[in-house]
């Protein structure tokens, strides 16, 4: 404790110098908690949102479908057997039909994804509703992505090819009954979304899909290949992770300059307090307790930073949160929303006020190491 009291005594002694320290090392706090919390909220929202949009709790695929394989999506597709369709009347699946399809807006041609599925379905948040209408009618809906690249609009017709089984070509005039906005790429960019029945009629099939939507897993379901969420995510949590590296490096720079400053200041300190050392070895001090004085000074420069920057950043981060990042209409082609909000974990915020603490004492220490191999007279004359 007389430690403790001492190096707070010099601290606050110190003045202007302390506080610019503290300043500096707050900041770089302040902005590793939130650069991280950013990350942290991106993740949180685009993994729900890819959930809520496109692959609910997991897939069952055929098993040749591979979604970054295009030959193998037409191919791709098998009757659904009783089991399965007791699971899809129980609302716990959703069958999907995927076919390779052309449209012609404005006379343009323009390769899409054919997909069919259920309009009564209520797994995902597609207005699927949209598709019900006259058996003379087709409507399709699609996303403001798509909208934007085909320049469609609600009410727009336009013209559908495909190839059927027997691989007939054949095409008819849809309609676009919704544009929707929804914040997952690959749920939008050229997805073109039909009805399930009416894709079947068109293709010549009967009661075939190419993947199903699952709320949850569905125990024993032959002949389908289950890919779960977190295989589904894999390319948004690599994204996720390689601007958590990037952040890292930013991160680094930051503290680094924060505590160069601690390290610079604890330097002088020493140089210019050798009376100040010497009279503590003269009052009974060991060199390790002066020693450990030095050291708690650099540790308690972050204890102070920490409290600085709640002071200001915990404000600040109530008011980002409110109102959120805004990154504009975000069309880049990754899944992530028009206004991102952070996510400020426990985890998060202890563990960088740790990071923070631990490696300002660490600096603070290696100068103060100095003091061990002073002399007691030599220090008490100033040399």
């Amino acid at each position: 404790m007389v430690a403790f009291k001492l190096a707070y005594r010099n601290l606050l002694g110190a003045g202007l110098r302390t506080w610019l320290n503290v300043s500096v090392l707050s900041l770089a706090f302040v902005l590793i908690v939130f650069y991280n919390g950013m990350i942290d909220g991106w993740n949180r929202q685009s993994r729900n949102d890819t959930q809520d949009w496109e692959i609910g709790q997991g897939q069952y695929w055929h098993p040749d479908y591979d979604k970054y394989d295009v030959y193998t999506i037409n191919e791709a597709h098998q009757p659904i057997d009783e089991q399965a369709q007791q699971e899809i009347d129980g609302g716990h699946l959703v069958p999907q039909l995927l076919q390779q399809a052309t449209i012609y807006p404005q006379g343009r041609m323009q390769s899409i994804l054919l997909r069919g599925i259920p309009p009564e379905q209520t797994l995902l948040k597609l207005p699927t509703d949209a598709l019900n209408g006259d058996d003379d009618e087709a409507k399709v809906i699609i996303g403001k992505r798509m909208a934007k690249a085909t320049k469609l609009q609600v009410g727009d017709q336009v013209l559908l090819r495909w190839r059927d089984r027997h691989g007939t070509f054949d095409a008819r005039q849809v309609v676009v009954a919704q544009v929707f906005n929804c914040d997952v790429a690959e749920a939008d960019q050229g997805q073109l979304y039909i009805d399930y029945q009416v894709m079947q009629q068109m293709m010549d099939f009967d009661n075939e899909a190419t993947l199903l939507v699952s709320g949850s897993e569905v125990a024993g379901l032959a002949g389908w290949s289950f890919k779960s969420a977190d295989f589904l995510l894999k390319d948004l949590d690599d994204l996720i992770n390689s601007e958590r590296i990037s952040g890292r490096i930013i991160q680094l720079v930051l503290l680094m300059i924060a505590l160069l400053a601690i390290f610079d200041t604890q330097i002088l300190s020493i140089f210019r307090r050798k009376k100040e050392i010497g009279t503590y070895i003269a009052l009974g001090l060991t060199r390790k307790q002066v020693v450990g004085i030095f050291t708690i000074e650099g540790g308690v420069h972050s204890i102070l930073a920490a409290l600085l920057g709640a002071a200001y950043g915990i404000p600040l981060f109530v008011w980002i949160n409110t109102i959120g990042i805004n990154f504009g209409s975000a069309d880049m082609g990754i899944t992530i929303a028009e206004r991102v909000y952070p996510y400020y974990s426990w985890q998060l915020v202890l563990g960088s006020v740790l990071i923070v603490l631990v490696t300002s004492t660490i600096v603070s220490f290696i100068p103060a190491r100095k003091i061990a191999y002073m002399s007691p007279t030599d220090a008490l004359k100033g040399k």
